[in-house]
C-alpha cells in the first residue's frame, strides 16, 4: 500500500481549451482518478466498498490553479488521504510539473454513503487503517464551505443524460465541473492564467433529472474565514448554484454551490 499515491502522465489534447492549456473540468478528472486508484490500493476501493453496498461520495472540494500546464506538458498528478472529523474524511490533491513544483493544489471532504439507504457512515472504521500523512498538506485548510448568494440569475438548464451518469447512478462529480464551466463566459475561461475554484455537493442528480445552473458575477469570492488561502490574481469572480426546477433558495433543493475565482 502507497501513503501517497502518484502517477505521471501527459496533457492530452481532450484536456485543454483553445488556449491549449489544462481546464478545470479536466484537473477534477484527474484527482477523481488518483482518488479511484489510491482507495483501490488501500483495500477499500469500489469493488470492496460496492459488496458492503457503501461508496465514497465527494461532498466538497477547494482547488487552486496556479498554473494550467500546457498541451503536451509532463505532468505528475498526486493524491493522499488527510485524516477525517466525524463523517467527514479529508483527501489532499497535487499536479506537479516536469520541475517538481507544484502547479494546481486541493483538498476534498468524501462521505462514505450507505447505498441502499442513501445515508451516510461515520468514516473513522474506514479511516483508521490509513496513513493519515500529518504535516503533508497540499492545501492549508478547507475544503471551503460555501454560503448562500443573493442575485443569482438562471442562465442554463441542464439534463443529467447518459455521458453524465456514472457507476453510482448519479451525475458524476466532475460532470458538475463541465456544467460550470458551460454556463461562464467562454473568453473569460480560456484567458484565466489562474483559477480558484470551491464547490460543495449538496445533492444527488438522477437519470433524466433537470438541473437549473444559476450564476451571478461577485465582487469578492470564497465569503469565509479560508478567503486567504491561495487566491487567484485579481481578475472576475463568480457563485454558481445548480437547482432543481422551480426551487426556491432553499438548502434541500439545492444541487450544489460553487465560487470560482479567476486571475
Amino acid at each position: 500500500m502507497k501513503d501517497i499515491w502518484s502517477e505521471k502522465t501527459e496533457v492530452r489534447f481532450g484536456c485543454v481549451d483553445r488556449s491549449d492549456r489544462l481546464t478545470l473540468g479536466s484537473i477534477f478528472s484527474f484527482f477523481q482518478e488518483a482518488a479511484i486508484s489510491h482507495a483501490a490500493d488501500l483495500g477499500v476501493g469500489r469493488d470492496v466498498m460496492a459488496e458492503m453496498h457503501q461508496a465514497w461520495v465527494l461532498c466538497r472540494l477547494s482547488v487552486f490553479v496556479e498554473r494550467r500546464p500546457s498541451y503536451g506538458e509532463a505532468i505528475e498528478i498526486k493524491s493522499w488521504p488527510r485524516n477525517w472529523e466525524k463523517l467527514m474524511a479529508y483527501r489532499d490533491y497535487e499536479i506537479r510539473d516536469a520541475n517538481d513544483v507544484p502547479v494546481v493544489r486541493g483538498r476534498g471532504s468524501w462521505l462514505v454513503l450507505d447505498m441502499e439507504k442513501r445515508r451516510p457512515l461515520r468514516a473513522q472504521p474506514f479511516m483508521s487503517a490509513m496513513p493519515l500523512n500529518d504535516g503533508i498538506d497540499a492545501f492549508p485548510s478547507g475544503p471551503a464551505v460555501l454560503a448562500s448568494r443573493e442575485n443569482l440569475a438562471k442562465v442554463m438548464e441542464r439534463n443529467a443524460l447518459y455521458s453524465d451518469i456514472d457507476f453510482y447512478g448519479h451525475a458524476n462529480n466532475a460532470r458538475y465541473i463541465q456544467w460550470i464551466q458551460d454556463a461562464t463566459d467562454i473568453d473569460i475561461l480560456t484567458g484565466a492564467e489562474q483559477y480558484r475554484l470551491d464547490i460543495n455537493y449538496l445533492n444527488e442528480v438522477m437519470p433524466s433529472e433537470t438541473v437549473e445552473l444559476w450564476n451571478a458575477l461577485i465582487e469578492t469570492a470564497i465569503p469565509h474565514e479560508n478567503r486567504n488561502d491561495y487566491p487567484a490574481s485579481p481578475g472576475k469572480n463568480f457563485a454558481y448554484e445548480g437547482r432543481r426546477p422551480g426551487s426556491s433558495n432553499l438548502n434541500q433543493q439545492i444541487v450544489f454551490r460553487a465560487e470560482l475565482q479567476t486571475g
